[in-house]
């Protein structure tokens, strides 16, 4: 069985990432972005994260990029500042491997190094896959924003979840 390593964002990995994200872009609803990312785009994005001093990890197997994680501010106030928010992204063929579990496990734990105090996931209310995984983890449901978002010509209500770290 091959094993998923977890490890930390190299700027290389942003072409797969982008790859990743743009499937989700033009399939789901699990992001709410209507035009592609572009390389530069997400690279940009992910300086801005690193340099405030949030994690970015990505899970391969055999070497290859089949996930990544990572979360940075929720809101932008100081008094939020033990809060953040976090994405989980794993390619589409690769679900059902644990990529996932490994990618949120290691998520929670630097959380958790470095003294945050809660985590939020926004999610789709139509993606329940991902509500039942967070659920795994002991994210508990604390509001629905109804109609907050518009894509495919329908309404989009956003679900968002809570993991108290402490």
């Amino acid at each position: 069985m091959t094993k998923t390593v977890i490890r930390p964002y190299r700027p290389e990995d942003v072409e797969p990432i982008v790859a990743i994200l743009n499937y989700y872009i033009a399939n789901s609803t699990a992001l709410y972005d209507y035009t592609p990312r572009t390389f530069e785009q997400q690279h940009a994005i992910f300086e801005d994260k690193l340099n405030k001093g949030f994690p970015i990890i990505v899970a391969t197997i055999d070497d290859r990029l089949v996930g990544f994680g990572y979360y940075s501010e929720f809101r932008f106030r100081e008094a939020y500042k033990f809060t953040v928010e976090h994405s989980v992204y794993v390619m589409p063929n690769e679900h059902g491997k644990g990529i996932g579990r490994h990618l949120m496990e290691s998520l929670i734990t630097l959380a958790k190094q470095q003294k945050l105090h809660t985590m939020i996931g926004v999610i789709d209310a139509e993606n329940t896959s991902s509500i039942v995984f967070h659920e795994q983890f002991g994210f508990k449901t604390v509001g629905t924003i109804r109609e907050s978002g518009y894509k495919f010509n329908r309404w989009l209500h956003s679900v968002f979840m809570q993991l108290i770290l402490e």
